[in-house]
């Protein structure tokens, strides 16, 4: 009875117009945009490798002025001061990036290694074209917004207009069990609209592989075939939402009313107004106001060292008008290489102890506001989780590895380098090779280290809450869908 019902029930479906627009839209929006987003990876892959080239170039220009000494290789550096870049962690794209944008685009293009600190290379969006100002349109963003829409327009009216339309009295009258019935609207309407949605996804994957992209490779294959497995699964969450309205209310124009108002706060605006209420919530420091006081530390740090070598060059010109007294007029004393060396060798232990101060005082201060920001992005995250909507979007990005695992790799990897190259470089390179005209050896540096990003099965994971919640809503949602129906007068 319930195959003989879902099959009823499916080709009431196929036969209507609503269908037939799915089936158009389907085929037109997911492979057009998995076409156009694959080309922005390949422009965002030559970006890529342009700075490659760029950094390899500079690599070699250093590489022409070593010298060598037994095992060891020094080059020389031009640098007038601490900011000068000595390393770079270049943020590599992923294919995945073609079904979700997620932070990537936010992210940094490169990670830069100073003596003061990391320093950070422009966004994409800082760069991106007027178009982005209507927004980025990928695969994520088209289940997430309107293939839920949909799903609702596809279930709003189920039991409704059957009930306005006086066919649900006749049906039920012939001794057919509720749930019998519910379930074949559920599964009928769900498997009709699923099958367009992975028509197309496949046709789109197609489309992808013929152009080049890695299908192929274990991890992809896999981590899309999850893509597509949660958005089914939330794709059956607003299938349960449109059925709850559906059977809520008698009117189907009042049911499509309020499916068109939930989907509009579910997916709009709480999974915004959480951040939001983060914002108040757990409000944080400005990176503007971080920078300010480290560069008014900085500026403290490097006049107390003016005034010691102030005080150093007074003390070595009178020892000189001591030691060649004038003899009338002016005198002029010209300082040699061998009062200046002997400078240098007394102010070298301070600037050390001047730099170490100032490197504790900078990563104090960029650790009290990382945490603040990781503070209030966990309270706007957990606030936003309210929706099925903000759960598929954090699973979906980081699936796809665009999301907030890749952007915490990418960030500890460059703390990681970073560290790295302040015990092995940094630490060993007095202030005057930076900080004064003339050339002094400074040791080579090392290669950054490849950005380890979190497995399939970590990201499972790490967003399993995620999974759950979108399970719950599906299970709880069609629960009260089942008990309302079964009470339910005719």
């Amino acid at each position: 009875m319930l195959t003989t019902l879902i099959q009823k029930e499916m080709m009431h479906h196929i036969l209507s117009a609503r269908f037939v627009a799915l089936l158009l839209m389907c085929v037109l929006l997911i492979p057009l945009n998995l076409h156009i987003n694959y080309h922005h990876y390949l422009k965002r892959q030559i970006d890529y490798q342009e700075q490659k080239i760029l950094k390899d170039e500079e690599t070699l220009k250093n590489e022409n002025g070593k010298e060598s000494t037994g095992m060891s290789f020094k080059f020389r550096s031009k640098a007038t001061d601490t900011n000068f870049e000595v390393s770079k962690l270049i943020l590599k794209p992923t294919p995945l990036s073609v079904f979700a944008t997620g932070l990537e685009s936010a992210l940094p293009n490169y990670l830069g290694m100073t003596r003061n600190g990391i320093t950070r290379g422009e966004a994409s969006l800082s760069t991106a074209p007027i178009a982005f100002l209507l927004g980025h349109l990928d695969f994520v963003f088209v289940v997430s917004t309107v293939f839920s829409l949909l799903a609702l327009l596809f279930t709003f009216d189920a039991v409704a207009g059957e009930r306005e339309a006086g066919t649900l009295r006749i049906t039920l009258a012939n001794a057919l069990p509720r749930d019998i019935f519910l379930w074949s609207k559920l599964i009928g309407g769900y498997l009709v609209f699923t099958l367009p949605f992975l028509i197309s996804v496949i046709i789109g994957l197609l489309v992808l592989v013929l152009q080049g992209f890695p299908l192929a490779e274990s991890d992809i294959f896999l981590r899309i075939l999850c893509l597509i497995c949660v958005s089914l699964l939330y794709i059956a969450v607003f299938f349960a939402v449109g059925a709850v309205i559906s059977i809520y209310f008698d009117s189907s124009k009042t049911a499509l009313i309020v499916a068109f108002t939930v989907w509009v706060f579910a997916v709009l605006i709480l999974p915004r107004v959480g951040f939001l209420a983060a914002q108040i919530v757990a409000p944080t420091s400005t990176a503007q106001s971080v920078y300010r006081e480290k560069t008014a530390r900085r500026a403290e740090l490097r006049a107390g060292l003016d005034a010691e070598r102030s005080k150093m060059m007074n003390e070595v010109l009178s020892e000189m008008m001591k030691s060649n007294p004038p003899e009338g007029g002016t005198a002029v004393f010209t300082i040699g290489p061998e009062y200046t060396k002997k400078m240098n060798e007394k102010m070298a232990p301070l600037e050390e102890e001047a730099r170490v101060k100032y490197r504790d005082l900078a990563t104090q201060l960029d650790r009290q506001y990382q945490r603040e920001r990781k503070h209030q992005d966990t309270i706007g995250v957990n606030f936003s989780r309210i929706t099925p909507t903000a759960s598929f979007v954090f699973l979906a990005t980081d699936a796809t590895q665009t999301g907030q695992a890749k952007k915490n790799a990418y960030f500890q990897t460059g703390t990681r380098y970073y560290e790295t190259l302040d015990a092995e470089i940094f630490s060993k390179i007095s202030e005057g090779a930076f900080s004064h005209d003339h050339m002094e050896e400074i040791p080579s540096t090392m290669p950054p280290p490849p950005l380890v990003e979190p497995t399939l099965g970590e990201t499972l994971q790490h967003t399993a809450l995620d999974l759950l919640l979108l399970c719950f809503f599906a299970i709880v949602l069609t629960t009260v869908a089942f008990l309302k129906f079964f009470r339910m007068d005719i």
